[in-house]
């Protein structure tokens, strides 16, 4: 009687294992499906969204900020638009969405995701003032970075070919920028004449990231090799980078072209966290902190001449916070969920 009954308790303890596992299945899914569903409602205390037009082009009288809304409701995702001097004023909402974006003078760049049984695909979409697609690109990974030139003629994108963030060194990006008068595409900035400390360089690990643009010609980056980082000048007539300084990363260039703002690793920082925001003077390649203890991994915004704004991690995803270029102030948030900014005028 021992074996049949040992027999039965063990059949017993299976059937209770497969009702929990299936029990706890079921609330995992019921879970997520909750928490997707909350996603498209409206939470109470948040931004106001409505449909409405978004233009991209420069407003006759004040400036307006263009974004990625990351506020649950209907409207997530979406670009939105605001007056820039009352940025916690209700949203407009154009129905365009995109995990990275960027504008200047009427041209956008709009980095987006399609949902695959399998996988997902990514492409890189230029838009014209009215956030239609003019053309699109194929991404070989993840989007991170985006930019356009202030005349709106160039635009500049980088994913994640393998990896999903910088603060490792086990990642790898592709770089790109295309001419939208002509459509002539540079599609891997790796493949541009390397000019390191004077002398040409190659090197199968160089990694580019981060373009921000001077004018239709000159721009800047970040490359990546042997372990450290450079902030690089670009010519694009020449295809050529040469390093300037190193420990720069995502750059962004200042109105005046004066300055860069960019992320510098610290020693001693954690290894998931290991940027402060500093802005380095390319006259006298003098660095100067932020008054931001925080570490950013994101690719600043020049408000003006003298203020920096970036995202830092938010109860909805992110939030944009600000603070003063020369070291001095404090740091103040601006925006709750939201990403991806761009100033229009």
């Amino acid at each position: 009687m021992t074996q049949p009954l040992q027999g039965r308790t063990r059949v017993l303890i299976l059937l209770v294992a497969v009702l929990l596992l299936g029990s706890v299945g079921t609330g995992a899914v019921l879970y997520a499906s909750g928490q997707s569903a909350r996603k498209d409602q409206a939470q109470p205390g948040g931004p106001v969204v409505t449909p409405g037009p978004v233009s991209l082009q420069p407003p006759a009288g004040g400036r307006r900020l263009v974004f990625r809304n990351m506020a649950w409701g209907p409207h997530r995702d979406e670009l939105v638009t605001v007056p820039a001097d009352q940025p916690d004023g209700p949203r407009t909402a154009s129905g365009v969405q995109c995990l990275r974006f960027y504008a200047a003078a009427g041209t956008g760049i709009c980095l987006q995701a399609e949902r695959g049984p399998l996988q997902d695909t990514y492409h890189a979409v230029v838009l014209d003032d009215r956030l239609r697609e003019l053309r699109s690109f194929p991404a070989a990974g993840i989007p991170t970075r985006s930019r356009v030139s202030p005349s709106g003629h160039l635009a500049a994108w980088t994913v994640f070919v393998s990896g999903d963030s910088y603060a490792g060194t086990n990642f790898s990006t592709r770089t790109a920028i295309v001419d939208v008068r002509d459509w002539n595409l540079r599609d891997n900035l790796e493949a541009f004449a390397v000019i390191k400390d004077g002398k040409p360089y190659q090197a199968p690990d160089v990694n580019i990231w981060g373009v921000t643009f001077a004018d239709d010609n000159a721009f800047y980056a970040t490359l990546a090799t042997g372990g450290q980082t450079y902030l690089v000048r670009g010519d694009l007539a020449a295809r050529s980078l040469t390093t300037l300084h190193q420990n720069v990363e995502c750059p962004s260039l200042s109105p005046d072209g004066t300055r860069v703002a960019y992320k510098k690793r610290v020693p001693g920082l954690s290894e998931d966290a290991p940027w402060r925001i500093y802005v380095l003077d390319l006259a006298t390649m003098t660095e100067t902190a932020t008054a931001e203890q925080r570490s950013v991994d994101d690719q600043a915004v020049w408000v003006d001449d003298a203020t920096l704004l970036y995202a830092l991690p938010g109860d909805f995803g992110a939030d944009l916070w600000t603070v003063p270029a020369d070291g001095g102030g404090l740091a103040e948030r601006v925006l709750e969920a939201a990403v991806a900014p761009a100033y229009l005028g």
